[in-house]
């Protein structure tokens, strides 16, 4: 409880002191971020996955190790390249026993196909803050193009620890994961797998 009030007063701090509000520290105007190489913060960039469950429920779960490249140029975008590998066997679901089916041969197979990876091959602005990132998804050793809508949340610093500059986007994708050689229980088990991301770029230093 300490360590949430010392955070909050932190916080509460940096935003009152004179030139560094959050206002005037970040933008969510992307033409107004910095051009430059950025890498994922791992901490804060997830995949969330759901897919239906026998049509009783839509279940869902996440992939928390995820690494990525970011180049940008805000004036250039269709220059972007972005590199990202998730761990497979960071797929979490709060249910062990799940989580080892998910991880063997009827699913991820993550022995044999510890990553999964995607390629940016195109990015094509779509609105003042969104666009469409075109790219090579490499999953369960088939690679296929996937497409991401996302979307720009923010770009700036961090009020609280102030520890480097950053990029924060959102994105969506919808795959068929038999596209992909994953066909256990389909179509009990949903085919199509809806992916939302959550992602935070820090500058490289």
């Amino acid at each position: 409880m300490r360590h949430t009030f010392a955070i909050a007063a932190i916080a509460l701090s940096v935003l009152a002191a004179p030139g560094v509000g959050l206002a005037q520290a970040s933008t969510t105007n992307p033409a107004e971020a910095k051009a430059g190489s950025y890498a994922a913060d791992p901490a804060h960039t997830k995949v969330t996955w759901s897919v239906n469950h026998f049509g009783f429920s839509t279940y869902t779960g996440q992939f928390s190790q995820v690494a990525g490249t970011l180049k940008v140029d805000p004036k250039a975008v269709g220059t972007t390249s972005l590199d990202v590998t998730v761990q497979t066997a960071s797929i979490g679901t709060f249910n062990p026993a799940l989580d080892t089916h998910l991880k063997s041969a009827d699913f991820l197979d993550v022995g044999k196909f510890p990553t999964a990876t995607f390629k940016a091959t195109a990015v094509k602005a779509t609105g003042e803050r969104t666009a469409d990132i075109t790219g090579d998804l490499t999953l369960h050793g088939v690679t296929k193009p996937v497409v991401i809508h996302a979307t720009f949340n923010r770009a700036g610093m961090n009020p609280v620890d102030r520890a480097g500059y950053r990029l924060g986007f959102a994105g969506k994708a919808v795959i068929k994961r038999s596209d992909f050689g994953i066909k256990t229980y389909v179509p009990a088990i949903g085919d199509e797998v809806t992916l939302q991301i959550e992602a935070e770029f820090k500058a490289a230093s």
